[in-house]
């Protein structure tokens, strides 16, 4: 158990020793320049990694996943995305001012598009009608609770989109997670999608960074896309040292972490006035209300920083994940200060 007990989000876990060591020794250059040998060598083995042509290492998620659908849509185009997307909903609207693009969201089930209903709401050819350009996918989905996409889902718009001439894009800011719960190889699980982006920063503790993949082409001009959003870096290979112990050493324990949700949402299943699905539990995120009592919402969160238990409310919902820097011993004692607090 550690000190404080912070379950906000897989984004607060801190590097490693390893980490801390390998940016110590790290060989470094000018990424900007493309004479970053670590920056090089990390979106080397990434692309490789996930089955790709190329990579290229940004400072975070949202600019990955910005700079592919600005490389995928021209300005008055429009995408299709689950409507609790992230690039839709936690992004700040980027899309709008960096593609130029506009969103045409489907609610899903568990962040599941309906293939049938993605196909009906591409656009006709027609004058008064924006371009479909471009199909997304989350998986996992984050406001879901950590979703996994069914592979043969990711397959049926796969389809879809080559037969109907668009682009794919995949957000795999947890891909990792939906790799180790399945067992499926990373390869495999991208092999669909014309560009992945996936994080460093979240459950596998880089401090920094995410990668985009795809090809040549793609990542060259995305690598003119990142220097215009101020996303060149310079002796980036302080981060990208993380990087790679992260694909290289943090993804197998990510099991690990769905345990420890798993526990914990079992054990919050049985609280008092708790109302969770057991079936959105998939991986290392999950989310829970108390319905008709969110107005003491303010005061539960100041007792569990009381008892050192960390964790973040989203309208009517709890929001509670697991990662490295969370033990069996964290989830007792969350389990412990929910169970007084809710009687």
């Amino acid at each position: 158990m550690h000190q404080v007990s912070d379950f906000r989000s897989d984004t607060v876990t801190l590097p490693t020793p390893e980490m801390r060591e390998a940016m110590a020794k790290a060989e470094l250059g000018d990424d900007v320049l493309g004479t970053e040998p670590t920056v090089n060598k990390l979106e080397a083995m990434t692309a490789d990694l996930l089955g790709k042509e190329a990579g290229l290492f940004v400072p975070s998620g949202t600019m990955s996943n910005q700079i592919a659908m600005a490389l995928h849509c021209k300005p008055g185009d429009e995408l299709i995305c689950e409507f609790g997307a992230h690039t839709y909903n936690n992004e700040s609207g980027a899309l709008a001012r960096i593609a130029l693009a506009q969103v045409r969201p489907i609610h899903g089930q568990m962040g599941v598009m309906d293939p049938d209903e993605v196909e009906r709401l591409i656009r006709p050819q027609n004058i008064h009608n924006p371009r479909t350009a471009l199909i997304t996918v989350e998986n996992t989905h984050n406001a879901a609770g950590g979703t996994i996409i069914p592979h043969e889902n990711i397959l049926a718009l796969a389809d879809i989109a080559k037969r109907r001439g668009l682009k794919y894009h995949l957000d795999g800011a947890r891909l990792w997670n939906a790799h180790a719960a399945t067992g499926q190889s990373l390869k495999d699980m991208c092999a669909p999608f014309d560009t992945v982006s996936v994080c460093l920063s979240k459950g596998l503790a880089s401090p920094v960074g995410s990668v985009l993949v795809g090809t040549r082409d793609d990542i060259e001009r995305g690598r003119y896309l990142r220097k215009q959003l101020g996303g060149g870096m310079r002796q980036s290979g302080l981060l990208a040292a993380c990087g790679i112990v992260s694909i290289t050493r943090m993804i197998d324990r990510l099991k690990d972490d769905h345990a420890n949700a798993r526990t914990l949402a079992e054990g919050l299943k049985q609280l008092k006035g708790v109302e969770l699905d057991l079936k959105t539990v998939q991986t290392n995120i999950l989310y829970f209300g108390v319905p008709g009592r969110e107005a003491e919402f303010d005061e539960w969160l100041e007792r569990l920083k009381e008892k050192q238990v960390l964790a973040l409310y989203l309208g009517t919902r709890w929001r509670m994940v697991t990662h490295n820097d969370v033990d069996a011993g964290d989830v007792q004692r969350a389990l412990t200060a929910w169970k007084e607090i809710l009687g």
